[in-house]
Parts: structure tokens; C-alpha cells; sequence
């Protein structure tokens, strides 16, 4: 029996990542907000219920924390070793390792004009005036420039009424049909991720609601924690760091054919998706990642 009681290393690493993160003065949800990492994977990662998790996940969680891996990790097992990444993980037979999906328009079918007309209603504002103050703030809100709070006066001031628009977008929002299916299949081929412009609190709301796949990222780059945009370089930059290969090694699956062709540019390999015709973009995507013989 080792000191830690006969736990298994997966329990004691997540007692490892509690601790560190109480000690940074941080909740569960903390954690999450900073990270990117959706609460069910960091409660999984805390109980021990996750096999072998990804060393790249550690290793941002560590950094989140302002620690180093050494760190982190001492108290794991006797020899503090990087835990070691997923087995039966595949490469494409374009050379594929690491797969990220876009969320809106991708993983989720857009939920903005779904939004924007449930405030029409209530308002009694027409959708244009506030489809146009809606896109007017977006991209500052989704790069964390301006903040939702600032939005929703900007909405409340203009409509007459308060407004909360992470509400009606998170009641608006639909899953993709069959991509739960379908992102489990590439979750247990490959490493996998969410690269997004996204607004603060969508993200971690979506996952814990169920309406995002429920599988284990690799990777979550949400634009409004990293303060970059889709297709800026440094928004790709971010996601190849954490996703810990080189850029032609990873898939981005995009509904924009600007982001696909930034991410093109620095290298990676895209495929275009489109989640009002699922289905074909399902087959198209998974016959790209067949895996090499």
C-alpha cells in the first residue's frame, strides 16, 4: 500500500488538482471560467473517474493554476511522471492527430436570429434594429473587449426592458442533430476540441445543459477567455499550443469559410461544415479522418 492509501493515480491526481486549485482560492467553477475546461470534465478529473486524462488537459490546468507540472504532479505517484496520454488515440491518413470543432453554426445550430426574434416579440422593436446593435457589439463581446453586462444595457436601453442575452440565446440554442454520435466517434479515434468566438458564460452553461456532446475535450479555446478572435493568427496560435502538435497535424471543422481559410494559412488541415445539411458534412468530415492502415 503507498502513502496515499491505496488510491489509484487517477484518484490521486485529482485530489492533486482539488488541493491546487483551493489553494489558488478557486471554485470548480472558478477553474472552469479560467481554463475553458467544461465542469464535467474538471468534476470527473477531481473524482478520479477519467482514465488517463490528457497530459495537454494537465498541463493547462497546471498553468491555469500558476503552477508548474513538476508540481502538480509530485505527489501523483512515486515518480512524477507526466501521465501519459490516452492509448488507442489514431492519426488520419492525412496525418491527423488532433481535431477541433467550431461551436456555432457546427457543434450547435446558430441561435442568434432565434434570439434576436424572441426579443422582437417582447419588445415590440423590429428585428433589424436589434439584429444591427446585436452585430455592432458582437465581435468586442466575444474577444472579451466589452463585457455581457455592457451588452445587455446597450439591448435594455434601446428595447425599453431588461434584458439578458445569454438567456434567450441559451433558449434558443439547438444541438446539431447527430453530431453527439458522431463527436463521441472522433473523441475516441482522436485528441478533440472547441475552437469558438463565443460570448462570455455560453460555453460552460451549454455543456452543463447537455446541448454540447458530452465527451472529454482535449481543448476548449473560447475567444472570450483567450482575447482572440477566429481567423486572428494568434487565435490559432493559442489552440496548436494547447492542442500540443503542429499545426499539420490538426483539423479545424468550421462553418466560415474565413476561419477555415486563416487556419488554412498557418498550415492545418479544414473542412467545411454545414449544420442545416448535417449529415452530408458528418460523412464528408469522418470519411477525411479514416485512420491511416
Amino acid at each position: 500500500m503507498d502513502s496515499s492509501g491505496g488510491m489509484t493515480e487517477e484518484k490521486r491526481l485529482g485530489r492533486v488538482v482539488a488541493v491546487a486549485r483551493k489553494a489558488a482560492g478557486l471554485t470548480q467553477q472558478g477553474l472552469c471560467h479560467k481554463s475553458g475546461l467544461s465542469y464535467s470534465t474538471l468534476a470527473k478529473i477531481e473524482r478520479g473517474a477519467i482514465r488517463s486524462p490528457s497530459v495537454f488537459t494537465i498541463k493547462h490546468l497546471a498553468a491555469t493554476l500558476g503552477v508548474s507540472l513538476d508540481d502538480l504532479l509530485r505527489d501523483v505517484s512515486a515518480d512524477p511522471a507526466v501521465p501519459s496520454a490516452p492509448v488507442g488515440k489514431k492519426v488520419s491518413k492525412n496525418g491527423v492527430r488532433f481535431v477541433y470543432f467550431d461551436m456555432n453554426g457546427c457543434l450547435v445550430r446558430s441561435a442568434t436570429n432565434r434570439a434576436v426574434a424572441m426579443l422582437s416579440e417582447e419588445s415590440g422593436v423590429p428585428f433589424e434594429t436589434i439584429e444591427t446593435l446585436y452585430w455592432q457589439h458582437n465581435n468586442a463581446v466575444c474577444r472579451g473587449d466589452v463585457s455581457i453586462d455592457q451588452l445587455n444595457t446597450v439591448l435594455a436601453e434601446r428595447l425599453g426592458m431588461m434584458v439578458d442575452w445569454n438567456k434567450y440565446y441559451l433558449q434558443a440554442v439547438e444541438a446539431t442533430p447527430g453530431m453527439d454520435e458522431f463527436v463521441a466517434w472522433v473523441a475516441a479515434n482522436y485528441k478533440l476540441g472547441i475552437l469558438t468566438n463565443a460570448m462570455p458564460n455560453q460555453v460552460g452553461p451549454m455543456l452543463e445543459r447537455g446541448i454540447l456532446p458530452q465527451v472529454s475535450y482535449d481543448a476548449i479555446v473560447d475567444s472570450s477567455e483567450v482575447r482572440a478572435l477566429k481567423p486572428e493568427n494568434r487565435m490559432y496560435e493559442i489552440a496548436a499550443e494547447r492542442a500540443g502538435v503542429p499545426p499539420n497535424e490538426l483539423l479545424l471543422v468550421d462553418d466560415d469559410r474565413v476561419n477555415l481559410g486563416g487556419a488554412a494559412a498557418l498550415g492545418w488541415h479544414t473542412m467545411g461544415f454545414d449544420a442545416n445539411h448535417p449529415a452530408e458534412s458528418i460523412v464528408a468530415v469522418s470519411t477525411a479522418l479514416q485512420p491511416a492502415e
